[in-house]
């Protein structure tokens, strides 16, 4: 299995731009998981049903499914940190995992560049080897060479970066 991540602002499109890249990733015969770290509260299940009902009472995983699919709800109670590596542990095997987040962990990433974000994360973080523009590089700014941009509408592009720089996951 290999892992490569997307990073960006709010306002960046993450999800816009891996509905376009996942079909090409696909086409090019890869299984294609994807995990994404959420910073704020959400919940998958709905108040009154069985399901919601056994986590309110304090069961640590509930695991739903129908003829369709299934879901595994962990509870995080006591707030445990997001080790990308135990988590990529708990799904199925397949060739690619896209983590979207993790800002932390030091895997290959692609930063989306987004006009609201304050301070482009590629400047201090050496995992970040590609971005993703709608815009041409700016030539005022000297600071620090940016790395490789593809282009946001490119999707074929992109997933062939992606292919080629994905990196094994290590147990």
């Amino acid at each position: 299995m290999k892992l490569f991540g997307l990073t960006g602002g709010s306002g960046a499109e993450k999800a816009a731009l891996l509905v376009a890249v996942v079909p090409e990733l696909t086409a090019l015969g890869l299984s294609v998981s994807v995990t994404k770290l959420i910073n704020h509260a959400f919940d998958i299940d709905r108040p009154g049903k069985d399901s919601f009902l056994h986590r309110e009472a304090g069961a640590t995983e509930v695991l739903v499914l129908s003829r369709h699919r299934w879901a595994l709800m962990h509870e995080r109670r006591g707030g445990a940190g997001s080790d990308l590596s135990a988590l990529l542990a708990r799904m199925s095997p397949v060739d690619l995992v896209i983590a979207l987040g993790f800002h932390d962990n030091p895997h290959a990433k692609l930063e989306i560049e987004d006009d609201q974000e304050a301070e482009p994360r590629w400047r201090t973080d050496p995992s970040i080897v590609a971005l993703v523009s709608r815009t041409p590089p700016d030539a005022t700014d000297r600071s620090k060479p940016a790395p490789q941009r593809l282009a946001f509408d490119d999707a074929p592009a992109i997933a062939q970066f992606i292919a080629e720089r994905a990196e094994p996951v290590l147990p």
